[in-house]
């Protein structure tokens, strides 16, 4: 296994294991902070929040180095305007998010807890993952993003 797939194998771990210990991958628990108008739970609230501190040190300390330590560059997304199609993804993640209660990473999570549940949300996520790449090399403008996330990997 290469240094790449372990700091990703670590990153992860740790990862889940913050979900499962907050309490965020319980499904009921992120309804409950979804019902504003209901039993609200600020929960996630704080969790996010304490996410936001360790995030911010990490994008300054990013934007200092030439590289990663383990991969060839950096990762990050080109696209800069805030469009149609962002818009709509994140309403169809979000509306997901509020019926199943369940994010990728907590689904993921969750395998190891309640495995049933979460692999059936794993599997439909995994075909709505295939059915993008599908579409992305039937649309062109799909296959244009791709194409320009490919070139800028390769920088």
């Amino acid at each position: 296994m290469n240094r790449q797939a372990v700091v990703a194998l670590i990153s992860g771990t740790v990862f889940g294991m913050g979900l499962a210990i907050s309490g965020m991958s319980d499904p009921l628990r992120v309804r409950a902070f979804l019902d504003v108008a209901g039993h609200w739970d600020p929960t996630l609230a704080f969790v996010i929040c304490g996410a936001l501190l360790p995030m911010a040190v990490a994008w300054r300390i990013q934007a200092r180095l030439k590289k990663p330590g383990v991969a060839p560059a950096f990762d990050l997304p080109i696209a800069r305007r805030i469009d149609l199609r962002l818009l709509g993804g994140s309403a169809i993640f979000g509306i997901g998010w509020g019926i199943a209660g369940v994010c990728p990473g907590s689904a993921i999570a969750d395998l190891a807890i309640k495995p049933v549940p979460a692999a059936i949300f794993v599997v439909a996520m995994l075909a709505g993952m295939g059915l993008r790449r599908l579409s992305a090399k039937r649309l062109p403008m799909a296959r244009n993003t791709i194409s320009a996330t490919a070139s800028q990997q390769s920088r």
